[in-house]
């Protein structure tokens, strides 16, 4: 039997223990440190290499020009934050914050080139929930399929708002639940059966059950939009991308 797993007493199976969002953080960052080196691999391989263009649709929304300060959270392996410095002013300050070492060790990887050098990424180990930084410290703070696996949802918003400076904008790029009947009947299979055994394949088996399962269970777009506005934001809005797949929300600091 699988060290990684429990029998399921109706059919005699193993089933794989899987990390519950909002409940296991530390069985969670040992997850992604164990996945990190196949990450970005999966991500265009599973995804068709959409994950590359929501990333861009995303940063090219959320600039407004004039930036000083930005945060990635929840930034991976740093592709997010990797193409904020592309559009950014050269003398915006971008920083990338992550909880998985694993993840952390590829971000700084793909920075320690001599073109990255003038203008560095500073990236950081930290909790998404107790961030090390002032109030009022960011114009942008953005967070890209990660918010789902904070501890609190709310929590996370609310620590996000206290680092924005008024008038700041958040934006969160996550995977949604498609609402077109057909797109879910041909999607969803995939999403619940086929990902995951590639995921296994490839990397680790418990990481692709847990990426259906928490979107399963993570809100809808609109549920989002409600709690952001909740927890202190305006102008709040989502835009649907690949058929709902994903989702681009945004919301300013009032």
């Amino acid at each position: 039997m699988p060290q990684d797993g429990t029998v399921n007493p109706e059919n005699g199976k193993s089933t794989p223990i899987v990390p519950k969002p909002g409940q296991e953080a530390g069985k969670i960052r040992a997850m992604f440190d164990s996945i990190a080196f196949r990450y970005d691999l999966l991500n265009h391989l599973l995804s068709g290499g959409t994950d590359i263009a929501w990333r861009r649709f995303a940063v090219k929304h959320l600039l407004r020009g004039g930036e000083k300060r930005v945060l990635d959270l929840a930034c991976g392996t740093g592709d997010l934050a990797l193409e904020l410095k592309r559009r950014t002013d050269p003398r915006c300050e971008i920083l990338g914050v992550d909880f998985s070492a694993g993840m952390l060790r590829l971000a700084h990887k793909k920075t320690a080139t001599p073109a990255h050098q003038d203008r560095p990424i500073h990236w950081l180990q930290g909790d998404g929930l107790r961030l090390p930084f002032p109030d009022n410290s960011f114009d942008l703070v953005t967070i890209a399929f990660g918010i789902r696996n904070m501890e609190s949802l709310d929590g996370a918003l609310e620590e996000i708002h206290r680092v924005l400076r008024p008038g700041g904008r958040l934006g969160i790029l996550e995977f949604s639940q498609p609402e077109n009947r057909l797109v879910r009947t041909l999607y969803m299979p995939y999403f619940l059966h086929v990902l995951p055994r590639i995921g296994a394949l490839l990397s680790q088996r418990t990481a692709y059950l847990y990426l259906p399962f928490s979107v399963l269970h993570f809100p809808d777009r609109f549920e989002l939009a409600k709690k952001m506005r909740q927890s202190g934001y305006g102008r709040v809005r989502h835009c649907p991308l690949t058929l709902g797949i994903a989702a681009l929300h945004m919301g300013d600091k009032k």
